[in-house]
């Protein structure tokens, strides 16, 4: 049985993306007979017409859709493979796949991208934003190698959890509500708030912060763009909950206040990766930055709030 030809796989996505034959022979450098045949073999090795030709564009037919799906994602791996190949023979040490939930503080991510690179140059991280469900989930199917993901998780045979940070979830609140030193639910659970999307755990937490207080309100807005969220307090449209690391950059902002909560509530968080013996460097390597920001257990507090 013969395999799929990449290249040939590789000519009908051009041709999707370019529209024509002629667009796509000039940016892959063959010529037009050589396109056409890619084509023609593609389509007796699928035994499947997967174009038609127009006056002015060739359109995909549903299997062709469907094979340009799904060949993306074949090009994009054999891509990986022949870096992979390429840094590891010239004495690098590969690539780590990191899926990061929404809750991580986009202000934190830099920290450890910096740091990585000054301490193993020869990494690559590639950062994929995930559900904490879906990152754990492709951690065990191995489309990832590390998880920074929201407790709690249940136990899952082969994986291995780490407590990570333990930060708390604070409010950014426009400066004209003047609200009081800390803030409850029972006194927000009247005004417009924004959180997180219902799919991930920080939504969970918050809602349950709520009930907690025998209060079940609606929010304003959900979102997992944390600096979209800032943007709406510092407009006056609405109050958003946040992780502090996330706001720390406007405590002295004139527009916002940050207010901590009454009860306190906290987002802890661990790193997931595939347990037994460490068989690729580069993610022993990736954990190990990853652990030096740490704070297993800290409570962190604002400076003093401004009134």
């Amino acid at each position: 049985m013969r395999n799929l030809n990449l290249d040939q796989l590789q000519t009908l996505i051009a041709i999707a993306d370019l529209g024509t034959f002629a667009a796509a022979a000039q940016a892959l450098h063959l010529s037009p007979p050589a396109i056409s045949l890619h084509i023609k073999e593609l389509e007796s090795r699928m035994n499947e017409v997967l174009l038609v030709r127009g006056r002015r564009r060739a359109e995909l037919t549903h299997a062709g859709s469907i094979l340009v799906q799904e060949g993306r994602k074949l090009l994009a791996a054999s891509d990986d493979l022949i870096e992979l190949v390429r840094r590891r023979a010239a004495g690098h040490e590969g690539i780590v796949r990191i899926g990061v939930s929404a809750g991580v503080s986009t202000r934190l991510l830099p920290l450890i991208l910096e740091s990585l690179t000054r301490k193993h140059p020869g990494i690559e991280a590639k950062l994929e934003a995930e559900g904490t469900a879906s990152a754990m989930l492709r951690l065990k199917a191995g489309t990832l190698d590390i998880a920074i993901v929201a407790q709690p998780q249940d136990v899952v045979d082969g994986i291995q959890l780490t407590p990570w940070r333990n930060d708390p979830i604070v409010v950014l609140l426009p400066a004209a509500w003047k609200p009081p030193k800390r803030v409850t639910p029972g006194w927000l659970a009247g005004r417009r708030w924004a959180s997180f999307a219902p799919a991930t755990q920080m939504h969970g937490l918050i809602a349950g912060w709520f009930g907690r207080a025998g209060h079940n309100p609606r929010p304003f807005l959900t979102m997992s763009y944390p600096g979209a969220l800032k943007s709406l307090a510092a407009a006056s449209q609405s109050a958003a909950f946040l992780p502090l690391e996330e706001v720390e950059d406007q405590l002295q902002s004139p527009d916002v206040l940050v207010r901590h909560l009454q009860p306190t509530l906290m987002r802890p968080m661990v790193v997931a990766h595939r347990a037994g013996p460490a068989a690729n460097k580069a993610v022993a390597n990736v954990l190990k930055v990853l652990a030096g920001f740490a704070a297993k257990g800290n409570v962190r507090t604002a400076r003093p709030a401004r009134t």
